[in-house]
C-alpha cells in the first residue's frame, strides 16, 4: 500500500487540518493564527506536507533566507518540524517525509537542508540520530543545541546568527519570546497572562511577528523561548503548571 500525502496550498489550506491540534477546540484560535501565518509564508516557498489521514504526521520547511529562526545562510531549506505521533510511529512515515524534503530540495537546486536538534532530547526538536542516519552533520552549536545540515555541495554552510549566541537578556523578570508558528502558542500565552494577573506576578511576552525579529532573537528559537533572571532556560512551551515547576527549580 502506497501512503498518500498532501501539500498545503492557498487553495486547500482552509479545508485541511494542520495536524498538531486536531479536534482540540481550545487551540482553535492558535490554529487560525498558524494558518494565517502559513498563508503569508507560502509565497516564500514554505512547504507543509502531511499524511492524508487524521493524525500528527507532517514535515514543515522553507528556504533559510525567509525561515523565522536566528539561523543564516544561503540556498538551504530549513526544517521547522518533522513530527510523527502516537500509533503512527514506527511505520516509516518520518523516513518518507524526510526523503521527500531532501529530494524536493535537490530538485530546487538547493545547496543543502538543515534542522535544529540538541545533544540531549528536548521538546519540539527532532532526534539527532535520525537525521545523522541520512548524512546530516553538526555545522554549528550553542550550548546543547546543534544545527545539523545535509550538504549537497560545498558552496554554503548555514550557521546561527550572532544574536542567538547571547542566550541572555537584560530583563530579570520571566520573559517569553513566541511566534505564531505553532498552534499551541496562542492559548498558552493567554493562560499564562491570566495566571500572572491572578498571582500578581510579572511575565513579559515578546511576540516575534516579523522575519527581522525572528532572525535577531537573543537565543535559540524555533517558536518559543523562556528567559528567567536574564538567562535562557528552555524552549519548552509552558502552561501555568509547567511554569510553576520551572521557576521553582
Amino acid at each position: 500500500m502506497v501512503n498518500e500525502y498532501i501539500n498545503l496550498t492557498l487553495e486547500n489550506i482552509d479545508g485541511e487540518h494542520i495536524c498538531c491540534a486536531i479536534g482540540d477546540l481550545k487551540h482553535q484560535k492558535g490554529v487560525d493564527s498558524k494558518k494565517q501565518w502559513m498563508k503569508d509564508k507560502l509565497k516564500d516557498g514554505h512547504v507543509f506536507r502531511k499524511l492524508k489521514a487524521r493524525g500528527k504526521i507532517f514535515i514543515e520547511y522553507e528556504p533559510i533566507e525567509t525561515a523565522w529562526v536566528p539561523i543564516i545562510g544561503k540556498n538551504y531549506e530549513y526544517i521547522y518540524c518533522l513530527w510523527v505521533a502516537g500509533s503512527f510511529k514506527g511505520k516509516g512515515f518520518a523516513k518518507e517525509l524526510l526523503e521527500y524534503a531532501i529530494e524536493d530540495s535537490k530538485k530546487k537546486g538547493m545547496s543543502g537542508i538543515c534542522v535544529l536538534t540538541s545533544k540531549k532530547k528536548k521538546p519540539f526538536l527532532g532526534e539527532k540520530k535520525f537525521f545523522e542516519h541520512y548524512g546530516f552533520k553538526v555545522v554549528d552549536a550553542i550550548q546543547d543545541y546543534e544545527l545539523l545540515a545535509l550538504q549537497f555541495d560545498d558552496a554554503y554552510t548555514p550557521k546561527f546568527n550572532d544574536s542567538a549566541r547571547c542566550m541572555e537578556i537584560k530583563e530579570q523578570e520571566f520573559t517569553i519570546y513566541y511566534s505564531p508558528e505553532c498552534p499551541y502558542v496562542e492559548y498558552e500565552v493567554h493562560e499564562l497572562s491570566d495566571y500572572a494577573k491572578e498571582k500578581k506576578i510579572t511575565i513579559h511576552f515578546i511576540k516575534v511577528d516579523t522575519l527581522e525579529k525572528a532572525k535577531n532573537v537573543p537565543c535559540i528559537f524555533n517558536n518559543w523561548a523562556n528567559f528567567y533572571k536574564g538567562k535562557f532556560v528552555s524552549n519548552t512551551i509552558l502552561n501555568a503548571n509547567s511554569f510553576e515547576k520551572l521557576v521553582s527549580k
